[in-house]
This record gives C-alpha cells, sequence and structure tokens, in this order.
C-alpha cells in the first residue's frame, strides 16, 4: 500500500517546486468532520466532529514528504470551485499562507489554488482573491475551536514568495528528520 505522506513526491507536472506542489487531501471544502492522516497507516482517521457551527472553507490536506513545525506533514488549502474527495492527489500552486497560532504553538497554513480548475488557476496571488474570501478563512479558523475551549489566533495573509519559503523549510526538515529516522509512522 502507497503511504501519502512518505511515498508520493511533492513535485508536480506543471510547474516547479516550491510554487507547485502535489496535495493529498484530507477534507473536502463544506465539510464539518475534521478527518487527519494516520501516521502509522497513511489511512485517514476522523479525529472530530467540529463543536461549531462552522464548516471547512476549502478543500484541506498536506504537502506530501514534508515536515510543519507542529511534527505533521505541512497543510494546504486548496480552493476550487467544487469538494474534492478525501485522500485524492492534486496539483495545486501557492497563492499565500496564513499563519496561526494553535495553543501557543506556530501552524502554518499554504493557500493555494488547484492548477485544473478553470477558474481558481486564474488567481496569481491572496492579494487577487475577493477580500471577502479569507474574511471567511479567518473566521473559519479563529471559531473552530472556541467550543472546545481551545485557543486559536490567526495572522494576516502572507504573500506567495512567503509560502514558498515555508513550504522549502518542511522539505527540508523532512529530509533531514527522515535521514536520522525520527519521522512518526515511518518504518525503518
Amino acid at each position: 500500500m502507497v503511504h501519502p505522506w512518505h511515498d508520493i513526491t511533492p513535485s508536480a507536472e506543471s510547474g516547479e517546486l516550491p510554487e507547485y506542489f502535489k496535495a493529498v487531501i484530507e477534507i473536502p471544502k463544506g465539510s464539518n468532520l475534521k478527518f487527519e492522516l494516520d501516521k502509522g497507516t497513511g489511512l485517514l482517521k476522523l479525529d472530530r466532529v467540529l463543536s461549531s457551527a462552522v464548516y471547512y472553507p476549502a478543500n484541506y490536506g498536506f504537502i506530501p514528504q514534508t515536515l510543519a513545525e507542529d511534527d505533521d506533514p505541512m497543510d494546504v488549502l486548496v480552493y476550487c470551485t467544487e469538494e474534492i474527495p478525501p485522500l485524492t492527489i492534486c496539483e495545486a500552486r501557492a497563492v499565500g499562507v496564513m499563519t496561526m497560532l494553535d495553543q501557543g504553538q506556530k501552524d502554518h497554513k499554504i493557500i493555494a489554488v488547484l492548477t485544473a480548475d478553470p477558474i481558481y488557476s486564474e488567481f496569481q496571488r491572496a492579494s487577487n482573491f475577493p477580500s471577502h474570501i479569507f474574511k471567511l478563512l479567518r473566521r473559519f479558523f479563529n471559531d473552530y475551536k472556541q467550543l472546545e475551549g481551545k485557543e486559536v489566533t490567526v495572522d494576516e495573509i502572507l504573500p506567495a514568495e512567503a509560502a514558498g519559503a515555508i513550504i522549502e523549510d518542511s522539505m527540508t526538515r523532512y529530509e533531514t528528520q527522515r535521514r536520522k529516522g525520527k519521522i512518526k509512522g515511518l518504518k525503518a
């Protein structure tokens, strides 16, 4: 069985890393179910039903062979006109990044567009999006854990250049930790 975090290369046919990459979707837009990768099996597990009256405003997943500062794969929000089913591999392009503090820990979210979507693929930068889209995004992440008593703080959306540096850093961190045998769920 292929492990979506370890066995899928992050490079995309549509362009060069870190701007273009493959993403593995965990949660389709519109869902109020929080799925996440089970690091040991590579399957998705249901983490929880969101306790607030909110839903994911974009398809949510991760970039393979990355390791974020929270020891999980790098999170990505893939904007497109449709819901993308869980465990679908898709090609995306970074347009920005949102950083949040989740219970005091830094948690980057790469903002991307689906390269195969004829509408969203035209957006080159987060600043090209209608401002209301990111108001919804920030509101979602400010609210989605509030009823669980967990504190989240969301920063402003940064440009694609900042996203590229964060993606590069997460790929380097993954390579370094993999060589040392310190990736959770990766068999030696």
